[in-house]
């Protein structure tokens, strides 16, 4: 899996090296969407916490990903935490607290119809990522219960997970301000995913835009945006196999659900004067075959010009 990382990465710098062209690379945009379960359900319990972040370089942008695998690289980072629903004394099967911190190299580009994004991520997990103790400050600052010792102690252990991730979707237009998303996507290593589900966003805002999906929420943010004020309402969905993953493993006796589902809704906001602002929910079904019911994260992203 090592080897097949290092070389995605080494496909799609060599790609980006390859097509030489008088325009100069440039920065296109960033985007960034933080997930808690605070902004939801408010329960501080298994997909707890999240932030997604991408810098986006290409030669210029025209209102649609280049026709040219590596044109435009995207580079990712990602931060979690995943905590048992009581983080002091958790039920017996209940699943281990785990941080994991991300980072990944990806290219967005178009063949045919279809738009695509492909790349690798070097997924971090274990106390190496100091993510549990960072918890524990905060809800001390915050004068929140911390995680036990005894929780601490049976967390994921340390480990590096290069991961793949491709997405292909196509966009259907069904009105001037309607448009429908269905797409595909595969994930391999840190979890082994094969998910298809689609996304339905009503009004202007995201047009023209280039979108990236969060791989918690399934909430796309946007990395480049156009300066149109205005709102945008979106509602989507995705059904999930999931044959393997780090956070539940086989050896420590936990059992995957035969099908892991996400149901999501959201609006994009953006003023005259430049600020934005996105807010969204997302219900995660069940991951695990102990865990009880699914659970309610809310994903915000706020931009405020003074």
């Amino acid at each position: 899996m090592i080897r097949l990382f290092a070389a995605a990465c080494c496909a799609i710098i060599a790609m980006a090296g390859t097509f030489t062209h008088a325009q100069e690379r440039e920065r296109l945009g960033y985007g960034r969407l933080v997930t808690n379960d605070v902004f939801g359900d408010m329960q501080d319990r298994w997909r707890t916490g999240s932030i997604a972040s991408s810098r986006v370089w290409g030669r210029g942008w025209d209102g649609a990903p280049p026709e040219r695998f590596g044109d435009m690289i995207e580079l990712r980072f990602g931060g979690e935490i995943i905590a048992p629903n009581d983080a002091i004394t958790p039920a017996p099967g209940d699943r281990p607290y785990a941080g994991a911190l991300s980072v990944g190299l990806h290219t967005h580009f178009r063949t045919g119809a279809l738009d695509m994004a492909v790349g690798a991520d070097l997924v971090v997990t274990g106390p190496q990522t100091g993510l549990d103790g960072f918890q524990d400050a905060l809800h001390s600052l915050l004068g929140v219960r911390g995680t036990s010792g005894g929780v601490r102690a049976a967390q994921i252990p340390d480990g590096i997970h290069p991961t793949l991730v491709m997405e292909a979707g196509h966009v259907v237009s069904l009105s001037q301000r309607a448009r429908l998303r269905p797409f595909v996507e595969g994930r391999a290593g840190v979890e082994n995913i094969l998910r298809a589900g689609a996304d339905l966003t009503i009004g202007q805002m995201g047009q023209g835009e280039l979108l990236v999906r969060d791989p918690v929420t399934g909430q796309r943010y946007r990395a480049i945006r156009q300066a149109d004020a205005g709102y945008s309402f979106v509602v989507g969905g995705d059904i999930a196999k999931v044959s393997d993953s780090v956070y539940l493993p086989a050896t420590r006796g936990y059992r995957l659900t035969d099908r892991r589902d996400r149901l999501r809704a959201g609006v994009y906001w953006q003023g005259e004067s430049g600020q934005s602002a996105y807010y969204g929910l997302t219900w995660l079904g069940r991951e695990f075959k102990a865990q009880s019911s699914g659970q309610l994260v809310g994903s915000l992203r706020l931009k405020l010009a003074f």
